[in-house]
Formats: structure tokens, C-alpha cells, sequence
């Protein structure tokens, strides 16, 4: 009979736009000890979100030390933690000094919009947004890093110094919490294909795009794939224990959801929402405002596989605004409550473009709507014209993903906090028309850092291996509307979101 020191365990850092979290994983894919940092960014000026990159670094240093105390007083030491997997949020980009190996200036986050004087500049030097979408799969917008690198370039004294000292490095936060941790400077496949800088067919930096965009291929990390050791940590409590395993959030969750097949898809619903759904081992490349970028590559002589992303600016943030903006509500618990009064939104829509809409609308001039509102209308008809309109969105992207592949897609897996509310879950399902699955084990981002830091360190041998990790009790949600009905929402929101167009 195995003792408790005789358990192997993964851990997982989950860097979030405004968490980190640090959870530690047994073999069978259960989380054992965790906690969570909560941070602030800041917002300097109307469109600016930024945060140190140090106080990124610090907010680990806090989750890993609670995950460890809590994982200690079970018993456990941390030399059990055979690898570490880092997930991590997108495009945020940070420059820093390679010979200092201090910040340079703040992150610019992922849904920062100072970029776009510099936005609409580039797309009329390209001639369209889309010029380089079929080398790196994206279009030209203030969402991806390269935009942020040029503008630190163009505005940032001190990144221009670097420069001139040959010592300017940038980099995704994957790539700046490795560095510090390892010493090594790399980035993973899935990060870098969020760049616009990285050929998705070569998984090389683009001369073209580096070309264009006026960054060296010497201030860009090692691309490496998405499992495989980048480094030992070097001091702190997980000192001595490798780095197996790095993907972007979204991808991560992908892993998490085991969606290995093409054809699968997942939908995070976060800070922001995003779907991604499996094309398989060859890009396809978007007609219908979709993204084509890479879903994971597990390990460096694996087969890597593409998806197509659809995201949702908005997604649980705006439950965040009706609190802490508006005061409709106390605590984001209230939401399922107040929706829960009203039988259906009372003819009430809001667009929720706080900061433009994404896919696959990409307009970067709608701003946030509330319509239809009569003195009929309630807060639980505006709470549920809130969770409606991720729903809304996430039927818009599901459609053009449908056009994209030629793919009926008959099941969405999901995952991420409005989850746990079996209401939104519904309506989900209601707009959808398909069935919605939830699994038991929510956290699949960290999951899917964690399991390919496992295949990289040994713990887990093969993709079959993690599927059956991956996959445990699910519920599932029917629509309980009819056709009739469903047309009728619809038709309501297309109204809404045209409503929302050209304010900025």
C-alpha cells in the first residue's frame, strides 16, 4: 500500500487578467490545493489597461505560497510536484531590459485600445486589415501584441533605449514569467501565434510581418511547442522543479476539455468569452471575421493542431461593471437571483461593447447599448439581458465557424465562472439550439496547463492518457424553447447590435 509520499503531483499557474491562481493537480487530475491573488489593473487614461509586470510576478509569488501552505498541511511536500504548467492571458505584452531583467514600462493588456490611431495607420499602409492573415491568421487590430510592440516603440523612451543598447527584449506574459523563473527565454507556439508576428504554417517569426510592424527578430523569444521542459526554476518554494508546460488561456482550456479531435469545440466564459473550435492538423483560414490560430502542439515532435477562435470582449466583466459601475447589484450571486423574477428579457437587449465587438463583427466603433426598455422593465430584465448577450455573441461565432468548416457542430463544451450558473447555461442552450455540456471539474484552463506540463515531465505518457483525465461527469443543457421563439430573440438582438454602431 502506497504512502502519501509516495503521490505525484502536477501544479499549474493560471496568470489571468485579474487573478493568478497556483493549483496543484494528483494523477488523476483533481485539484488538491490552490489559491488564488486578485489584482487591479490600472487605467491611466479612457482606453488604457495596463499592470506592472513585476507586480504580475509577485501576485505568483503569493499563490504559490498559499497553494503551499495549504498543500503542506495535507501532508504533502512540494518536492511531490513533478512539473509545473503555466497558462496564461494572451497578447498582453511586456518589454523588459535582457542585461537588467527589469520592465522597461507597464504590460499593455490584451483589451488596452490606445493602439488605435496606430491601428488605422498600419491598415492603410497594408492596404487592409487582413494583409498578412494568411501568414499569421489574424487581422490588424489593437487586440494583437505586435500593434502594442510598435506603439512601446513609438512612445516609450526607455524601449527606444533598450533598443539602441541592443538589450530591448518583448514578450508575452509566458514569456516573462519563465524568464524570471528560469533564466530562459522562450514562448510557446500558442502564445506566439497570438503575436501577428509568427508564421502558423513554419511556426517561425515572419520576416514580412517583422518587417511591417519594425520588431527584430533578436527582441523575440525561442518558439518552442506547447509541452516540452523550457526550464528549472530557479529559487522560492517550487525551486528545483521543471517547466513542462505553457499555453495560452484559451488554448489551455481546449486541452483541458480534451477537444483533441477536429471538429470539437470549447467555449471559456471569463473576463471575456472565447470559442475555439478544432480544425485539425491544417489551418483554415477564415471568410466569416474568424481567427485562425494554433490550438496546441504537445510536444516538440508532435502534430500540431489548428482552430478557429471567435471572442467576446465582454463576457463576465460586465457583471462586474453592473456592480462596482452601476450598483444594480451587490455581489455577482445576485444575477442568477434578479434574472430569475422575470420569465424572459421584457424586450430589453444589451450590447455589452464596452470596448467594440469582436468576432465576428470586428467593430471597434460600437460602443455598449441598453435598448428596448419600456417602464415595464425591471433589474431582473436587465440582469438577464446581461447573461443573454454573451449567449447572443456566442450563437453569432458558433455560426460563422459553421460556414468556415462546413461543420455542423451538434455539442459545445464550456467552461470558466458564468458556468455555474445552470440559468445561463440554459439560455445558452435556448439560443443555441444544440447541446451545452459543462463539466464536473471546472477549472480546465489550469487543467490543460497541467496536463501538458504531465506529458512533458512523464507523468502522463500519451494524448489518450489525458483525454481520460480530461473527461469526467458532465451536465448537459437542451433548449426548452421553440424555433418560433428563438427566431423572435434573435431577430431582437440583430436590432440591438445595429444600434450599437458607429460612436466612436
Amino acid at each position: 500500500m502506497s504512502s502519501k509520499s509516495d503521490e505525484v503531483f502536477i501544479g499549474a499557474i493560471d496568470q489571468g487578467t485579474s487573478s493568478t491562481r497556483f493549483l496543484i493537480f494528483n494523477v488523476k487530475g483533481q485539484i488538491v490545493a490552490s489559491h488564488q491573488c486578485e489584482y487591479e489593473n490600472h487605467y491611466a487614461k479612457a482606453g488604457w489597461v495596463e499592470k506592472s509586470p513585476t507586480e504580475i510576478l509577485e501576485s505568483i509569488d503569493t499563490a504559490v505560497a498559499g497553494t503551499c501552505r495549504r498543500f503542506n498541511s495535507l501532508g504533502y511536500d512540494a518536492s511531490q510536484i513533478k512539473g509545473v504548467g503555466i497558462t496564461n492571458q494572451r497578447e498582453t505584452t511586456v518589454a523588459f531590459d535582457i542585461e537588467t531583467g527589469k520592465e522597461l514600462t507597464n504590460a499593455i493588456i490584451w483589451n488596452d485600445v490606445r493602439t488605435k490611431p496606430l491601428v488605422r495607420q498600419l491598415i492603410d499602409e497594408a492596404g487592409s486589415a487582413t494583409r498578412f492573415a494568411s501568414i499569421n491568421g489574424l487581422p490588424i487590430t489593437t487586440y494583437f501584441s505586435a500593434v502594442k510592440m510598435r506603439w512601446m516603440l513609438e512612445n516609450v523612451p526607455e524601449v527606444q533605449a533598450a533598443r539602441e543598447r541592443g538589450t530591448l527584449r518583448f514578450g508575452t506574459i509566458d514569456t516573462w514569467l519563465i524568464y524570471k523563473m528560469t533564466g530562459n527565454y522562450v514562448t510557446d507556439v500558442t502564445n506566439a501565434s497570438r503575436t501577428m508576428l509568427m508564421d502558423i504554417k513554419t511556426f517561425k517569426w515572419s520576416q514580412e510581418c517583422l518587417d511591417f510592424f519594425g520588431v527584430r527578430e533578436s527582441e523575440l523569444p525561442e518558439i518552442r511547442s506547447s509541452a516540452e521542459v523550457y526550464g528549472t526554476i530557479k529559487d522560492g518554494r517550487l525551486e528545483g522543479i521543471p517547466i513542462g508546460g505553457c499555453l495560452g488561456d484559451q488554448q489551455a482550456a481546449m486541452v483541458g476539455q480534451s477537444c483533441f479531435d477536429a471538429g470539437e469545440a470549447k467555449n471559456t466564459y471569463g473576463t471575456g468569452c472565447f470559442m475555439l473550435f478544432n480544425t485539425g492538423e491544417k489551418p483554415i483560414f477564415s471568410k466569416n471575421g474568424l481567427l485562425t490560430t494554433v490550438g496546441y502542439q504537445l510536444g516538440p515532435d508532435a502534430t500540431p493542431k489548428y482552430a478557429l477562435e471567435g471572442s467576446i470582449a465582454v463576457a463576465g466583466s460586465a457583471i462586474q461593471w453592473l456592480r462596482d459601475k452601476v450598483g444594480l447589484i451587490v455581489s455577482p450571486a445576485e444575477m442568477g437571483f434578479l434574472s430569475d423574477t422575470v420569465d424572459d428579457n421584457g424586450g430589453v437587449y444589451f450590447v455589452t461593447a464596452f470596448s467594440g465587438l469582436f468576432a465576428p463583427y470586428w467593430r471597434d466603433d460600437a460602443r455598449g447599448c441598453i435598448v428596448g426598455l419600456t417602464q415595464y422593465a425591471t433589474r431582473g430584465h436587465i440582469a438577464r439581458a446581461t447573461l443573454e448577450s454573451v449567449c447572443y455573441q456566442t450563437r453569432a461565432i458558433l455560426e460563422a465557424m459553421r460556414k468556415d468548416s462546413g461543420t455542423e457542430l451538434r455539442r459545445l463544451r464550456v467552461d470558466g465562472g458564468l458556468t455555474n450558473s445552470d440559468q445561463t447555461m440554459q439560455i445558452q442552450a435556448d439560443i443555441l439550439d444544440i447541446e451545452v455540456v459543462r463539466p464536473e471539474m471546472r477549472e480546465t484552463t489550469a487543467l490543460g496547463a497541467a496536463l501538458a506540463a504531465g506529458l512533458a515531465v512523464g507523468v502522463w505518457k500519451s494524448e489518450g492518457e489525458l483525454r481520460q483525465v480530461a473527461q469526467s461527469n458532465v451536465t448537459a443543457f437542451w433548449s426548452h424553447i421553440t424555433e418560433e421563439k428563438r427566431t423572435e430573440m434573435l431577430k431582437g438582438w440583430d436590432k440591438a447590435v445595429e444600434r450599437s454602431l458607429d460612436w466612436a
